[in-house]
């Protein structure tokens, strides 16, 4: 029944508004791409997971997360502690899979600061030397404020039902059919206890750079030092992404960075609390301001909430995403808020908001393409469709190789063909163009 349920999960994820889009070759994958033959040994041959493993994994307890203090000696990317893994999904490991958590250095919103992140490498055996595989820096769209929610643990049996790591069965699908090795960053200790900052774009850039310099300087796992690299992000995975492109050149120039896939990322962080308050995505407004907080503390969420709103966010900073994030649809934040006031406005969230604008921080030297909803038609047009074709414009602008190629998000898709409407919501069309930027 796991392997059925696998199955039907990667099946379901598996117009006029592209008018603007550049003809780049980038098409819907069909089930027969999805299911490669990567993928239908890794089902066949999947082993059911001991009970004690399983209850063991969901217990958060693993020692593998105590940090050991630093000597501030340490350059980013050193890798601190490592762990065989196995991968765990619906209660089963896949044979062809070889994994490790890795803890490592990264800096904070300065970049130099030392801060310690974790995260899990996953190479697939194929038959392929490691050392020829490509890296893909995979940043999921992981908007977790709480502990023990991140990538890391998701893919060794805990926190199995978050909706970021279903919706990044499709895009791993194709990733280890086409042979390429998969490092994705917790950003920050997946075993803190604290509040996590996900959604400060400038830590999570750094994390994921330095997430990629962990993986490819790991010589047990054997990847090659200069391994070709892509940096794939959605959704709050997407703006990390974006900004370890922008950061690159001048951050971590030794990576061989090959190309930036950024999908449904926020360009503009108030433009998105305007749109998503009172949406469907209500909650996740509210976790964007609970994941900013820890590297902005003038923001002071509580201090300006009623004691409900103060509650929720208390309650939010211990959570991941699912089903937490999704149990307030259309509620007004405002509400929330002593002032009354949209968190939008709120003058101590301003910096915030603007430190986190995208195309500011750099210029990203690898090919991009950003791909998001083409326009503001559907309950999952959270970021306006303006702010992405205004991001490929700034980045084409200063010379960066942009291809702007936005999907088909509107209501009318996810009535008629909800196969491609989920699948291109999840990237997975993508994967092809990210294929093609290596050499």
């Amino acid at each position: 029944m796991r392997i059925v349920a696998l199955a039907a999960a990667l099946t379901v994820l598996a117009g006029s508004a592209l008018a603007a889009a550049d003809p780049a070759p980038i098409q819907t994958p069909g089930l027969d791409r999805v299911f490669n033959g990567f993928v239908v040994g890794a089902i066949q041959g999947a082993n059911p997971v001991d009970p004690m493993q399983s209850f063991q994994a969901l217990l958060a307890d693993d020692p593998f997360y105590q940090e050991p203090p630093l000597t501030g000696a340490e350059k980013p990317g050193t890798v601190l502690k490592s762990k065989r893994a196995d991968v765990m999904f619906l209660g089963s490991t896949p044979p062809n899979v070889l994994a490790y958590k890795l803890m490592y250095v990264t800096t904070g919103l300065d970049g130099v600061t030392p801060i310690i992140s974790t995260g899990i490498l996953m190479i697939p055996v194929d038959g392929e030397p490691v050392a020829s595989k490509p890296l893909i820096s995979y940043q999921e769209a992981n908007d977790s404020v709480g502990w023990s929610c991140h990538p890391s643990t998701q893919w060794t049996g805990g926190d199995p039902l978050d909706g970021s790591s279903w919706s990044a069965l499709g895009p791993l699908a194709l990733m280890f059919g086409k042979g390429h090795a998969v490092m994705i960053s917790d950003v920050g200790n997946d075993g803190d206890r604290r509040p996590h900052g996900v959604f400060a774009g400038k830590f999570a850039g750094h994390a994921q750079l330095d997430g990629a310099r962990a993986a490819v300087n790991f010589r047990e796992a054997g990847l090659n030092p200069e391994a070709q690299i892509a940096l794939f992000g959605i959704a709050g995975g997407g703006v990390g992404a974006a900004f370890a492109a922008e950061m690159q050149p001048g951050y971590a120039p030794e990576l061989n960075v090959k190309s930036a896939l950024l999908e449904g990322m926020v360009v503009k962080p108030r433009n998105f609390m305007r749109v998503a308050d009172g949406s469907v995505g209500s909650g996740f407004a509210l976790a964007t301001l609970l994941g900013l907080e820890p590297w902005y503390p003038e923001m002071r969420v509580n201090a300006k909430m009623n004691p409900v709103g103060a509650g929720i966010a208390n309650l939010f900073r211990t959570q991941c995403q699912t089903p937490a994030y999704f149990g307030m649809p259309f509620f007004p934040l405002n509400t929330l808020f002593n002032s009354g006031r949209s968190p939008a406005d709120e003058p101590d969230f301003q910096r915030a908001y603007d430190d986190n604008v995208l195309g500011r921080t750099g210029t990203p030297k690898a090919k991009v393409l950003i791909t998001s909803c083409a326009a503001d038609d559907s309950p999952m047009s959270l970021v306006p469709a303006a702010d992405a074709r205004e991001l490929a414009e700034t980045y084409r602008a200063r010379g960066t190789d942009v291809t702007y190629q936005p999907s088909d998000c509107s209501m009318q898709r996810l009535i008629t063909d909800l196969y491609g409407w989920g699948t291109d919501l999840f990237g997975m069309q993508t994967i092809d163009w990210i294929d093609s930027t290596f050499d």
